[in-house]
């Protein structure tokens, strides 16, 4: 019997299905996310393939105590940033998304672990041709990749005989968005070919214990193309981020069944292509010159990674009536609470004042330890009053202009030290236990004015 085409609308957070458009999901309550959708309809062989997948699968419940656990051990990517913020290699059977902008560098990092490692790959692509992929693998890597395996194919439904063909170790698919798969009558990038593509390569990695690493788009929202389902489908999603002005990205783990999600990856991204920045703290202060004001130097983690940044402010009076803010790698509605507490309990007049702020090469940081060093470059620049070479700063601004303690602070003050930085100011309440070695003078401070007077006195 053919098949019969119907028009559902599909919301892109959660996939529901609705038989006309709404303005919002009923299952997720989000707005504007119902997208239209033909899908075809063929009962019998919905009903035939329920019943093959009964008599193929006999499926029991078993003891906990009675499974018997299959070989996990992670196997390495031959890139130490990526390990890191994989847990220390890839999992057999391990679904994996890499997401980021255009031009980033997802296919760069992924094709670049595939020409190094021993194991034998699959480097499936529905963007470039085989042909394409030879010249970035020789610009890449010059004389490497005789265990990967290219074919340039969008029809998931080969991908098994693909694997049979090469027998591979790990299998690359760039990108999910553009393959497809003839079970579904919509074009690739659709809600509902991204949700069956996902699931065909699911079962493919659960079923042979083989780990599929994908590579995803995201929107203009900075959310990853495609329906929220993608990412509880798969076992790790990783973010590649940057500003493609600069030469620095960092992969940040979002989920990780397998490992833990606060490890961030820093790369260098250069003509041969990307390189791992093994001491963050050297890159993100070499061109740090202390003398100028707006500047100061924060000690920050991310991850169990330290590091020191460098955070440039610039004051002004503002030129249009309406002050701006502006952020570069931190969170601007938190520069506007520092700003309200500076107005409020430092004394600082900020308000008709234009505020821009800027983290040194181009790399986003969450760390609340932030919030001092921030705080003192923005004073500096106001006052036009350069804070002292070889002093750097850690602690987190409480809405009362408290300093409150932050975590790992020996990390930070041996970082600190390590880099021949002489002070550090840290909250009065951090209780560490620091080596009697280091040379550097820790200082404490309990309020923010407290802080200020040991900077500016």
């Amino acid at each position: 019997m053919p098949s019969k085409q119907k028009i559902v609308y599909v919301c892109n957070e959660c996939g529901a299905e609705s038989p006309k458009w709404l303005g919002r999901c009923p299952q997720c309550g989000e707005w504007n996310t119902m997208q239209e959708e033909t899908v075809s309809v063929d009962k019998s062989s919905a009903v035939s393939r329920m019943a093959q997948a009964a008599l193929l699968h006999d499926v029991r419940a078993v003891p906990l105590t009675s499974v018997e656990v299959k070989d996990t051990r992670r196997s390495s990517t031959a890139n130490g940033e990526l390990d890191r913020v994989l847990g220390g290699g890839i999992v057999p059977g391990a679904l994996i998304l890499i997401g980021g902008e255009p031009g980033i560098g997802k296919s760069t990092l992924v094709l670049q672990m595939a020409l190094t490692l021993p194991s034998r790959v699959l480097y499936v692509s529905g963007e470039e041709s085989v042909g394409q992929i030879k010249v970035r693998a020789d610009r890449l890597c010059p004389g490497g990749g005789d265990n990967c395996m290219v074919v340039s194919d969008t029809m998931i439904d080969r991908l098994a005989q693909h694997i049979d063909d090469t027998h591979p170790e790990i299998v690359v698919v760039d990108s999910i968005q553009t393959v497809q798969t003839e079970r579904i009558d919509s074009l690739p990038g659709s809600i509902s070919q991204i949700k069956e593509c996902t699931a065909v390569l699911m079962h493919l990695a659960k079923s042979r214990n083989l780990p599929i690493i994908l590579i995803g788009h995201i929107n203009k929202d900075g959310q990853l193309a495609g329906p929220k389902v993608l990412e509880h489908m798969v076992d790790v999603v990783l973010q590649f981020e940057g500003d493609r002005n600069h030469l620095y990205r960092i992969l940040r783990g979002i989920k990780n069944r397998f490992g833990s999600t606060n490890e961030i990856g820093i790369f260098e991204m250069m003509g041969c292509g990307l390189r791992e920045v093994v001491n963050p703290s050297e890159m993100l202060l070499s061109a740090y010159a202390g003398g100028l004001s707006g500047i100061s130097v924060a000690a920050a983690i991310e991850g169990l990674r330290p590091f020191l940044i460098e955070t440039q402010a610039l004051v002004s009076t503002a030129a249009y009536g309406t002050p701006q803010r502006s952020a570069m790698g931190f969170d601007v509605r938190r520069l506007n609470m520092l700003l309200a507490v500076l107005e409020k309990r430092a004394g600082f007049k900020i308000a008709s004042k234009d505020v821009f702020l800027n983290l040194a090469g181009g790399i986003k940081v969450q760390d609340t330890a932030l919030d001092l060093p921030i705080a003192a470059a923005i004073i500096s620049s106001g006052t036009d009053i350069a804070i002292q070479q070889g002093v750097c700063l850690a602690g987190e601004v409480g809405l009362s202009g408290e300093l409150r303690p932050v975590s790992r602070v020996e990390q930070r003050i041996s970082e600190a030290a390590k880099l021949g930085f002489r002070r550090i100011i840290i909250p009065e309440q951090s209780r560490f236990a620091v080596s009697d070695k280091l040379t550097i003078q820790i200082e404490r401070a309990a309020q923010l004015s407290d802080a200020f007077r040991l900077l500016f006195a």
